[in-house]
């Protein structure tokens, strides 16, 4: 049966109402600097995305108020969503970060749930990629599947964090194929290319950008995007191949489709509608720039924007898919 993943994600790619939200949000503006909340230390990629928000704003003066970057990472992001609801009703603090709001609730015991938050929108998408290292004997996804179901959990594959995107991925890959990965968890996805294009693993399942790098040295191949369809990025990385040219990994006979990290942005709860309304104005103006257009693409990440309902929808769709795989793997907080 083919799964897939945050496939609503997909289909609401474009969803802008900002016609809606100047005219609501015209009766509140902000008064004094905005807060920008990161659920991530400095440099990673939520904090790389909080921080194009916040310099796009800022030379577009699409703000009349400065804006500070703060980062709370602590509790794998957990700390940055306790803040919010600790400010429930606080006009000036938005909060970054991506589905780690509504996966951390599931599998640890922290103090918030998804009612103190109030989801603004999901900005961009960070597609994954089944890699191999440049020198593995598994040339096709095909081969490297077989093996896993010919030598059970003797294959390794990398991911960054326990309980977390790649290892959920690592799980339907599992399912799906009727194989077994042994999963081993880094500190970060940068970390487990090293490793992968030292040989030390046989697969990961790394963003683009994560990857980049080795790519372009050859240190590793990728086998199959976790999209519906091709990648939309034709300039060349390694050789004559761009990332337009990597294969779906549905079409190589592992149909999992439309597997996506959202980068999400949230208020705190109990902040009142139109409120809402100019934050969601202000990141479709962001949304639509140069700047923004320019970081998507050094970033390799998808050009998604959702929000009111149907950011809801996808959300629950989501978390759905996840307390699935959470529950298989007996991973749900007790």
């Amino acid at each position: 049966m083919k799964t897939k993943y945050m496939s609503m994600l997909a289909a609401a790619a474009v969803l802008v109402t900002q016609g809606t939200a100047m005219a609501a949000g015209a009766g509140w503006a902000p008064s004094k600097p905005i807060e920008f909340v990161v659920s991530a230390g400095p440099g990673g990629g939520s904090d790389q995305f909080a921080r194009v928000v916040q310099s796009i704003a800022e030379k577009h003066k699409l703000l009349n108020v400065p804006v500070v970057v703060s980062n709370k990472g602590g509790g794998a992001g957990a700390e940055t969503f306790m803040a919010g609801r600790a400010s429930r009703g606080d006009t000036h603090k938005l909060l970054f970060g991506n589905n780690n709001a509504w996966l951390l609730p599931m599998k640890a015991k922290v103090a918030y749930g998804m009612n103190d938050l109030t989801p603004l929108a999901v900005m961009a998408g960070d597609d994954f990629v089944l890699w191999v290292p440049a020198a593995s004997p598994y040339r096709t996804v095909e081969s490297l599947l077989a093996a896993t179901r010919e030598q059970p959990r003797q294959l390794k594959l990398g991911g960054t964090q326990s309980k977390d995107g790649d290892h959920i991925l690592t799980e339907l890959i599992n399912e799906a194929s009727g194989g077994q990965f042994t999963y081993v968890p880094f500190k970060s996805g940068s970390e487990a290319g090293v490793q992968l294009a030292g040989s030390h693993l046989d697969a990961n399942t790394n963003n683009p950008s994560e990857n980049m790098g080795q790519w372009k040295a050859g240190g590793v191949r990728p086998l199959c995007v976790f999209s519906s369809k091709p990648l939309q990025d034709d300039r060349k990385v390694a050789g004559d191949m761009s990332l337009a040219d990597i294969p779906t990994c549905a079409s190589q006979g592992l149909p999992i489709e439309d597997y996506v990290l959202p980068r999400t942005v949230f208020t705190p709860g109990n902040v009142q509608p139109e409120v809402v309304a100019f934050y969601i104005d202000l990141l479709a103006k962001v949304r639509d720039t140069d700047e923004w257009r320019q970081y998507l693409a050094n970033t390799a990440q998808s050009d998604i924007f959702a929000t009111g309902s149907e950011l809801d929808a996808l959300i629950a769709a989501d978390a759905a898919m996840a307390r699935r795989v959470f529950e298989n793997q007996g991973w749900l907080v007790k």
